[in-house]
């Protein structure tokens, strides 16, 4: 938790971006696993904590734009539940810790709100992501669950993304201690892996690295020798000689910072030639890519930059024909990595998704990239300093996805697809840091290198 000046600093500004109306900020309850009492792993959401900081379930955060009140609504703890969890603050010590000095029972804010509809008072609210909170905002406010979507506040969201994106100096420092842990997670993974060893028993050792040293991990770690599967949790596979692991990782602060990174590297510990050709491609785009961002770019063109790299390796291999512009051009790429460059990252580890694509719906977004050749998802996405994004380039040999684009005819003259089937069994390689935007430029963060070249990777894989 940072200081009460800093969320009182944020309130402040939210307050004077909105204007008028009742900012609601509900933070999230626990959520049942498999009966009530056993709860999945509580994770706040990350805008109630930003502007509220506090890291406990079944709170919701109040600003009133016009009159300035700020105010936490919750209930204290009962003897009941002390008996099951020892003695705890209470909403109003914990206000103290973050500025509020109003906080009031959570049975009196459905008609606090209730009377500000009746005075033609704005509520803004960002759009819920989670079953719990879409039906308690439902009741709070009158709306059906399939109509909250209508009336969200695109004011709320564009503001909190905006505020979200550009990281201060400790949210910096805390995004380098989540790195650290990142670290670890990382070179525990390259030590262990070697032939024999199950996916899942490198999965569980990082993750016990995130929770040991601070919230746990950022996503589900994938650990996968398919990484041509961008998102696979399958972690059952035993390590076999001559095939690459991909471990795609990140851990939290304790202040709820991510981190977020893949490495892929040979089971045996030696690459071939033909993996370190496609992986050598893969860095080069990662290196160039830390190389030029810089304030006030499009995230398209970061994009189509990696493209332009990994197109030109691609056609030294033989894999493309013609000029790399032109693959990039026909869409060709989207074949060979069809995701995004990269993703904002901070409080979340996709930051300021669960509000839509910077701030847009994400099915406007998705209707205009499904009639783009370069796979961009976050077009409207302009660089500015204290922004933190993903720098995660790719090679995939999708077999069902490269036999798809065979049969419908795509890309003739500049796939040879004869030449991928010497691929169809490869996998995937994917290399990804955390970038840093300047004032003056960009900075990958951390205070040391996570292996990333062939011969760093090499030196400590099953060593």
């Amino acid at each position: 938790m940072f200081s009460a000046k800093t969320y009182t600093a944020r309130r402040r500004e939210l307050r004077t971006k909105i204007g008028e109306g009742i900012i609601l900020l509900p933070g999230n309850p626990l959520s049942p696993n498999n009966y009530p009492n056993n709860a999945y792993y509580f994770r706040q959401d990350s805008s109630f904590r930003y502007y509220f900081g506090l890291n406990v379930p079944d709170i919701v955060g109040l600003i009133d734009a016009d009159s300035g009140e700020e105010a936490l609504y919750g209930d204290d703890f009962t003897v009941e539940d002390i008996i099951w969890t020892g003695p705890q603050p209470t909403l109003r010590e914990m206000g103290a810790e973050v500025g509020v000095t109003a906080t009031f029972p959570m049975a009196e804010l459905a008609a606090r709100l209730r009377k500000a509809i009746a005075l033609g008072r704005k509520i803004h609210y960002l759009p819920p992501y989670r079953g719990e909170t879409k039906l308690q905002l439902s009741e709070l406010l009158g709306i059906k669950p399939a109509a909250l979507h209508d009336y969200k506040s695109v004011d709320l969201m564009f503001a909190v993304a905006e505020m979200r994106e550009k990281k201060s100096a400790e949210e910096i420092e805390a995004m380098e201690r989540a790195f650290r842990i990142g670290y670890d997670m990382h070179t525990l993974a390259m030590k262990m892996c070697r032939p024999g060893i199950i996916e899942r028993e490198i999965a569980g050792a990082i993750e016990g690295v995130a929770k040991s040293c601070g919230q746990g991990v950022s996503f589900p770690s994938i650990v996968s020798q398919h990484g041509e599967t961008l998102h696979n949790l399958n972690a059952e596979g035993v390590l076999e000689e001559g095939r690459l692991l991909l471990c795609d990782a990140g851990g939290e602060s304790i202040e709820g910072y991510c981190s977020d990174h893949t490495r892929t590297y040979p089971v045996s510990g030696r690459f071939t030639q033909k993996q370190k050709d496609i992986y050598n491609i893969v860095l080069a785009a990662h290196d160039h890519v830390a190389r030029i961002v810089k304030p006030h770019m499009m995230y398209t063109e970061v994009h189509n930059a990696a493209y332009m790299v990994l197109a030109e390796g691609l056609v030294g291999l033989g894999i493309l024909k013609g000029s790399p512009a032109d693959a990039v051009a026909a869409g060709a790429m989207t074949m060979l990595m069809p995701h995004g460059l990269g993703h904002g990252l901070g409080m979340d580890v996709h930051d300021c998704e669960a509000m839509g694509e910077r701030s847009f719906d994400f099915s406007t977004i998705a209707e205009r990239a499904a009639q783009s050749g370069t796979c961009v998802y976050r077009a409207a996405w302009r660089l500015e300093p204290g922004t933190v994004m993903t720098d995660e380039p790719g090679l995939y040999f999708i077999p069902a996805l490269i036999d798809k684009c065979r049969a419908e005819g795509l890309y003739k003259g500049i796939v040879d697809y004869d030449a991928l089937d010497a691929y169809r069994d490869f996998g995937g390689i994917r290399i990804e840091d955390d970038i840093l935007v300047t004032e003056t430029g960009s900075r990958i963060l951390g205070d040391r290198k996570i292996p990333a070249t062939v011969e760093e990777l090499e030196a400590v894989v099953g060593k």
